[in-house]
């Protein structure tokens, strides 16, 4: 018989072995499955990272309200719910006296209703008392 197109391989050639090919195929589909959970997990972080920043949004909405309004705001806490980025916020306040009673301590918060990770925001604002009396004098050198 003459060496032809289908004649057996030399002997220096050979393939992959049954073993070697599911070996192969187990590393190929271990870093597949690796990427499918990275993906999901980025993607999970990144609607994560958007309600963060549409929280963030509202109580920063909600300190221009009260920094704006010509009124300090009623001590004590207040509650409420506002719609923003297509959702509902609930979102809460509490209004003090700081201790030197110069100015009023706002601790505002906002969670997305039924769950969400929270944002929160501190401001100050003059109080009552200090809108009334006159600017200080500064002291001559």
């Amino acid at each position: 018989m003459r060496p032809g197109k289908y004649s057996p391989a030399k002997s220096g050639e050979r393939g992959f072995t049954l073993i070697e090919m599911l070996v192969a195929l187990s590393v190929f589909s271990l870093a597949a499955l690796s990427l499918i959970r990275l993906q999901a997990y980025t993607t999970h972080n990144a609607a994560e990272l958007e309600l963060r920043v549409v929280a963030q949004t509202v109580v920063r909405n909600r300190a221009v309200e009260i920094l704006t309004d010509p009124r300090p705001p009623a001590l004590g806490q207040q509650n409420g719910t506002v719609e923003n980025g297509g959702w509902q916020w609930q979102w809460a306040q509490d209004a003090k006296l700081t201790e030197d009673q110069r100015f009023i301590q706002v601790d505002i918060s906002a969670r997305e209703e039924g769950n969400g990770a929270p944002a929160s925001l501190t401001i100050l604002r003059p109080s009552e008392l200090m809108l009334d009396e006159p600017p200080a004098e500064l002291p001559a050198n």
